[in-house]
């Protein structure tokens, strides 16, 4: 009997689907940091007359920048993401830069607590970008 019991017991275990731990990336997240290196500089974006909130949700992100005090410096964008363990990549679906638009950008996140830290390498020859970012959001709701 205990024979049987221990059979079952290994057929259960080896049909069970292993799961990878997800990392909580949903919510609203605020830009609190954001440093770019570019040509061996780097640059410290300047938050302190801006705001950029990044939004995702299980399959999808937008993010959205303004000025505090007026309307211009708006821009935003949008599209798909995938998440494999601490690998995250988005598409950008929707922006005003078509050469932008549809572009894959993979990044490695860490979150702790309230806060999301991504870095990444960001290179679009038709857009004349190569650099490296890492930007730390505060989660906001």
């Amino acid at each position: 009997m205990k024979k049987s019991a221990l059979i079952i017991l290994a057929l259960i275990c080896f049909n069970c689907k292993k799961e990878t731990p997800t990392i909580a990336i949903s919510g609203t997240w605020k830009l609190v940091y954001a440093e770019i290196i570019e040509n061996d500089s780097i640059q410290i974006k300047d938050l302190e007359n801006t705001e950029f909130i990044k939004i995702i949700n299980d399959s999808h992100f937008a993010f959205f920048n303004q000025n505090k005090t007026d309307t211009t410096n708006f821009y935003s964008g949008a599209g798909t993401y995938v998440l494999n363990g601490n690998t995250y990549n988005e598409v950008l679906s929707f922006t005003e830069s078509q050469n932008l638009k549809n572009h894959k950008f993979s990044f490695k996140i860490q979150i702790s607590g309230d806060t999301l830290i991504q870095s990444g390498i960001e290179r679009i020859k038709a857009a004349g970008i190569d650099r490296t970012i890492t930007e730390k959001y505060i989660k906001i709701n």
